[in-house]
């Protein structure tokens, strides 16, 4: 859609010297998902891709686990100060004999493009149960291979270099190739972007893959990839007290401050070979 990234102009300083220039930066627009027609939720992301984002929140809340249970997605007429389309409403149509999201008053419906679940009640009401099991996933990777990801996840972050303000999302196999990857102004919508790609192609349970994440790993990460069926998360930056709870309930992996040769393995080190 070509609305990815967007030029402001910018005062450039460089000690005694200033510049003005256009800058490009990335874009954020609201995005308000319908399911059935229904309003469901509202997050702020990074246009493109709305589709894989849609099937990724749905399946991290637990309406669907598998693709032939959306009949289809399609956006909504929804029209700006010019006139034309904005398309930042998206509809999803369940097929039939899906249940669809029951109504909670509990969950706030806007989420920012830094939280994925601000609108949660309770820790109780985000530990939604899993259709899939990663604790028994046979995956075992190098520690060599984890040490090469980070690189890998960066090089693929195309608007990343013009922008500087992405964050990134992959999912690896044991030998380290990426097979899908995605950005976003919003961690968890990147997760969700990966994962609606993998439930597309019937990849979920994404099973022994590693998604590895650009930012920290948070609880609502690591809840998306239980959801997701993923047996590791990789983080260059750290996970939170309730992250590494949540992973070790799971039996996930969780692997965090991921840099160069260096990292620390919180949960699951039986999965990763020295």
């Amino acid at each position: 859609m070509g609305r990815v990234t967007g030029r402001r102009p910018v005062i450039r300083v460089n000690g005694s010297e200033q510049t003005r220039r256009p800058d490009t930066l990335v874009a954020e627009e609201p995005l308000e998902i319908r399911v059935n027609g229904q309003s469901f939720a509202v997050t702020m992301r990074t246009p493109g891709d709305d589709v894989d984002l849609v099937h990724g929140f749905l399946l991290s809340e637990g309406v669907i686990t598998a693709p032939e249970q959306v009949a289809g997605a399609r956006y909504c007429l929804g029209t700006g100060p010019d006139g034309q389309n904005t398309y930042n409403v998206m509809d999803v149509v369940l097929a039939a004999g899906v249940a669809p999201p029951t109504p909670d008053i509990t969950r706030n419906v806007y989420t920012t493009s830094s939280c994925g679940i601000c609108g949660k009640a309770s820790i109780d009401a985000v530990r939604t149960q899993s259709s899939f099991r990663v604790d028994e996933d046979p995956l075992r990777i190098g520690v060599d291979v984890l040490a090469k990801l980070p690189d890998r996840l960066r090089g693929a972050q195309r608007v990343f270099d013009r922008t500087g303000g992405l964050h990134a999302a992959a999912l690896a196999g044991p030998d380290g190739e990426l097979s899908i990857v995605r950005e976003d102004v919003g961690r968890h919508n990147a997760v969700d972007k990966v994962f609606g790609a993998a439930l597309k192609a019937g990849a979920v349970p994404a099973k022994s893959q590693v998604l590895m994440v650009s930012g920290r790993a948070s609880f609502e990460l690591v809840q998306k990839a239980v959801m997701a069926g993923v047996p590791l998360l990789a983080a260059v930056s750290a996970p939170s007290t309730l992250a590494v709870d949540l992973a070790a309930e799971a039996g996930m992996t969780l692997v965090g401050f991921l840099r160069g040769d260096t990292m620390n393995i919180y949960t699951g080190a039986e999965r990763i070979e020295f």
